[in-house]
């Protein structure tokens, strides 16, 4: 219907702002705008509303292997003070290494003392150890250390280890994203426990070394992964290689060799999962190595005559 001269059309108003003559329109939604609520947008502008929902609609970045970006390596910062505030708790209450170490089998006499399992049973003495109901140990065996006056380490013990996990932990963190990181290192952590708890199970040992052992073999993958030199990696690499054998005598290699084959193998499920079903290859590789350590406990725990709770 035609208007009659004289008359005069309705002028468009800002949906905000009633009282507020416009003629811009929201590139998105469609709605006219005033100067008080455009926005400016890639074309156009667009009003407050349409800004905000597409903030929240923008997808957050991602690492090259598929975990959250993250600009401050937490994870890392946070096993960190763990271990450092466990050792406090050691320093305090020195018998807390025998409690929390990943010892298999063993006694603890009437005197409170901790004596070696050799399958019998004493009246006074309580069987303790992962075979008898102490699983826990084979995790809470990463985060204590010797103590200041104990082996041919001391507080080098603690303060080597936690260097390295600076060291390895920020990048891999980097590359990883938070959560894949924690699942790596405390998998290859609980790689080294297994596999001392498989070899010798009257072993107590202690330290985060099956983590940073992990975190080694992932690191080199990682790099060779991304086409990065590889020249730092293999040094890294040689060194572990030459610890390993060297400190063989002295330190509990089985949990070093454990976190290096377990980390190793979590890594390479993390580095070439197919980019499609990136998350459910890399989840289902962490829960399937979580059951094959599992199941190697309870068998060895059949073995010993125990059981796990």
């Amino acid at each position: 219907m035609a208007t009659t001269q004289g008359e005069r059309q309705e002028a468009p108003a800002c949906y905000r702002h009633p009282k507020r003559e416009t003629y811009v329109r929201c590139t998105r939604c469609d709605r006219y705008i005033c100067p008080d609520c455009m926005r400016d947008a890639a074309v156009g502008q667009q009003c407050v509303e349409c800004v905000r929902e597409g903030n929240r609609t923008i997808r957050q970045g991602r690492t090259v292997f598929g975990g959250k970006v993250s600009v401050t390596p937490w994870a890392t910062y946070v096993l960190i003070a763990v271990n450092v505030l466990v050792y406090l708790g050691e320093l305090a209450k020195p018998d807390l290494a025998d409690k929390l170490g990943s010892l298999g089998v063993g006694l603890i006499g009437p005197d409170g003392a901790m004596y070696a399992a050799d399958g019998g049973t004493y009246a006074g003495f309580e069987s303790v150890g992962v075979a008898y109901g102490e699983w826990y140990r084979l995790i809470t065996s990463a985060f204590v250390h010797l103590l200041p006056t104990e082996g041919g380490f001391g507080i080098l013990h603690i303060v080597l280890n936690m260097w390295w996990l600076w060291r390895l932990g920020r990048p891999t963190e980097e590359m990883l994203g938070r959560w894949r990181f924690l699942a790596l290192y405390l998998l290859g952590a609980l790689g080294g426990s297994v596999l001392g708890y498989l070899i010798d199970p009257g072993m107590n040992a202690i330290g985060a070394s099956g983590g940073i052992f992990g975190l080694t073999a992932a690191y080199w993958i990682f790099m060779r992964r991304l086409g990065h030199p590889m020249h730092e990696a293999n040094r890294l690499v040689v060194f572990a290689m030459i610890w390993l054998v060297v400190s063989a005598g002295i330190t509990a290699w089985q949990g070093h060799l454990g976190g290096l084959l377990v980390g190793g193998a979590v890594a390479l499920a993390f580095a070439y999962a197919p980019r499609e079903r990136r998350l459910l290859v890399q989840v289902g590789a962490a829960a399937a190595m979580l059951v094959l350590l599992a199941a190697l406990v309870v068998i060895k725990t059949s073995e010993l005559g125990g059981t796990l709770v």
